[in-house]
């Protein structure tokens, strides 16, 4: 509901993450949307599979926004309290939730999404306190009694920079950073698509001062220190760490971040330090623009429980106990989008539950969230968790643009898409193949100026008739192109549609052949396993194997490859031992021996 760190919303992999919790019916991308303080499309001059939104946001009008939607969200009831223990049934299954002043709240499902705060810990060089962040009291008793229910637990750790007052910093001769002047949107709801004045960021630089300052001081920082040995972000790691870890470098860039319209805070992104409160303002003062900044609040690490996502199914239902659901960074993960999207599949199953619906497994191959969360559950991740677009072997066909294409559908049946979100989604669809049929059937001389101009653009000489969709496949032209020589839609087409069809049309050969491969994929990896296999007893494959298999129970042999410590032998041996006992079962029901077929 709030933003407590990082002002800002996407990123890459991360911008498609909100696009698909999007296309589901989730808030996340519509917040952004009304919030944006400026927008940038990173990765633009790369191809559409990496093209990644990045929205820098107001963190007051967010949590205020995110807060009225709740409060007006219909039989949705908000009640504060701490969480400590589990109440459950003879059968393993939740039957409530008890909190600290001993009222406990009867449910059929319930998801935990803690974030920093179970057992968090917040320490500023040698100082410590017990918190879930700066000012809000950490969630004391919850770990403990999962533990007694046979979870496993392990510790992580994060931080935040120091915030500092933007008017007493020297911007002169800082590099601003603005917004893009076309505003690229999270959301496929156009209601939400309202500009907005854009504000810049403006990049400083470490300095060779910042970086003696920091390895004269290591011994301060509860890492480097000794006193704290939890895993941290591997890319998204502290000043110091930068420091150490790439000495080679003699600079690194430090961004500032407004945090509101109505706020003089400016967040240092980049600049994350466990360095004591009485060196980090000095610390401050070496980067250029900051050299008499004020410092409204200091940087601070963060410590907290986490629960390895291998207890999860991939609906994030826990193995051990019906109707309790595990997610973000409970689950190791690190990062809003990712919260968001694991959030949204979890309340989707925890309300199917409480519903006696079949539960809900988004495929690796479907979207970023199956990819992420078939990481969380088959993976045993010990470092918090980001998502990356090198994380997806299809992200071709997982791309921003068609997350409503290939999400949309799904929220439609599971209840979160409303008629309007509905006809609106079919509209564009319905356009865009509209669009490309027309393209593909319209053809122009080679003398015509648009084919004069995309030789020019393309370097490529056009020697007969050709059709639209051909010069649009072209290297560097656009669909602007046809615009500008009246070939466009006749159509009123908004941006993204345009861009759908572009892509479809200019990738064509490459979806094809990615769709060809995910397909054969699907027949090679796809065969099920029994959720009570015993692994145990499959002789024939790795110890190690089976004792991995036995902790993940994988859905298919897809998930049993991906498993680590399972090697291609062991994925053969299962194959065989499937094979074998196929047969067996084919001939205690028939009474012969299954023939086998040989061709000579």
């Amino acid at each position: 509901m709030i933003m407590p760190c990082n002002p800002a919303v996407g990123g890459p992999a991360k911008s498609q993450l909100v696009h698909e919790v999007d296309a589901l019916g989730g808030e996340i991308g519509k917040m952004a949307d009304r919030c944006y303080l400026q927008k940038r499309v990173l990765n633009a001059s790369k191809g559409p599979a990496v093209h990644a939104l990045r929205a820098q946001t107001d963190k007051i009008e967010y949590a205020r926004e995110m807060r009225r939607i709740l409060e007006a969200t219909p039989n949705l009831f908000l009640r504060e309290g701490m969480a400590v223990g589990l109440d459950l049934g003879p059968n393993d299954d939740i039957q409530g939730v008890k909190t600290f002043f001993g009222l406990t709240f009867r449910c059929r499902a319930a998801v935990v999404t803690t974030g920093t705060f179970m057992n968090g810990r917040i320490w500023v060089g040698r100082h410590s306190m017990p918190a879930g962040r700066a000012g809000e009291a950490a969630s004391e008793g919850l770990t403990e009694a999962l533990l007694a229910h046979g979870f496993e637990t392990d510790r992580l750790k994060t931080g935040t920079p120091a915030r500092v007052d933007s008017r007493s910093v020297d911007f002169t001769h800082l590099e601003a950073q603005p917004g893009d002047e076309q505003v690229k949107w999270f959301s496929f709801d156009e209601e939400v698509h309202v500009e907005r004045e854009q504000m810049p960021c403006h990049l400083t630089h470490t300095t060779a001062a910042t970086h003696a300052m920091i390895e004269a001081n290591l011994h301060e920082t509860p890492k480097y220190g000794g006193w704290v040995d939890s895993k941290g972000p591997r890319y998204c790691p502290s000043i110091e760490d930068k420091v150490v870890r790439f000495k080679d470098k003699d600079s690194h860039q430090i961004f500032l971040e407004p945090e509101g319209r109505t706020t003089p805070e400016l967040y240092v992104q980049g600049f994350s330090t466990g360095l004591p409160e009485r060196l980090q303002l000095a610390l401050l003062h070496t980067l250029p623009g900051l050299e008499q900044c004020k410092m409204l609040r200091p940087a601070y690490a963060v410590e907290y429980d986490y629960f390895p996502a291998h207890q999860c199914h991939p609906t994030l239902e826990t193995k051990s106990i019906q109707g309790l659901f595990f997610s973000g960074q409970l689950n190791g993960t690190t990062g809003y989008e990712e919260a968001a999207a694991q959030g949204l599949l979890a309340g989707i199953n925890a309300a199917r539950r409480a519903q006696q619906l079949t539960p809900m497994v988004m495929p690796r191959n479907s979207s970023y969230l199956g990819t992420l969360v078939d990481d969380l559950v088959t993976k045993d991740l010990r470092e918090p968790y980001r998502m990356l677009t090198s994380r997806s072997e299809y992200r071709l066909l997982l791309r921003s643009d068609n997350a409503d294409q290939r999400l949309t559908p799904l929220g439609r049946d599971w209840g979160l898409i409303d008629d309007r979100r509905w006809n609106s989604f079919q509209q564009k669809q319905a356009q865009i193949a509209s669009e490309q049929e027309r393209l593909a059937n319209t053809r122009v001389q080679p003398d015509c100026a648009l084919s004069l101009q995309a030789n020019k653009i393309s370097q490529q000489r056009m020697s007969t008739a050709s059709s639209l969709a051909d010069i649009l496949r072209r290297p560097h032209v656009h669909y602007s192109l046809l615009e500008q020589h009246n070939q466009g839609s006749s159509d009123p087409m908004s941006d993204a549609a345009k861009e759908a069809v572009e892509i479809d049309i200019k990738y064509a050969g490459f979806i094809k052949r990615q769709t060809k491969q995910l397909q054969q994929t699907t027949a090679k990896y796809g065969k099920k396993l029994s959720s009570n296999m015993d692994y145990m007893a499959i002789k024939t494959i790795s110890m190690e194997a089976r004792e991995k298999l036995s902790k993940v129970q994988p859905l298919d042999i897809g998930q049993a490859s991906r498993t680590g410590g399972v090697n291609p032998a062991d994925i053969t041996a299962l194959l065989i031992h499937l094979e074998v006992q196929r047969r067996q079962r084919s001939k205690a029901t028939t009474g012969q021996p299954e023939q086998v077929l040989t061709h000579c």
